[in-house]
């Protein structure tokens, strides 16, 4: 018997319940945090290394860290990959 694949995508079921925005959302800023965390690991920074390069404080740094939260300014963005000798690199896709 051939079956074919048959309904949506999960995409679609998420926006059906209204939570598409904010499970995308969520998902960035869990990469974000993933990846200043790896980056700050491979050169051995500490968090209160990374938030003096930063010009800010551990609390803010560790909002930025946060997976849970969602408010992050693209200025603290561009400062935490300046202090990782990184660039901030933004696209749409």
């Amino acid at each position: 018997m051939n079956k074919r694949h048959i309904g949506s995508d999960f995409d679609d079921f998420l926006a059906e319940h209204g939570i598409l925005t904010d499970t995308e959302t969520a998902a960035i800023k869990r990469v974000i945090a993933y990846q200043i965390t790896k980056l700050m690991d491979e050169q051995g920074l500490t968090k209160t290394e990374m938030a003096t390069r930063m010009n800010t404080s551990r609390a803010s740094l560790n909002r930025l860290l946060d997976p849970s939260s969602s408010s992050v300014t693209l200025q603290t963005l561009e400062n935490a990959a300046h202090a990782l000798n990184k660039r901030l690199r933004i696209e749409f896709a």
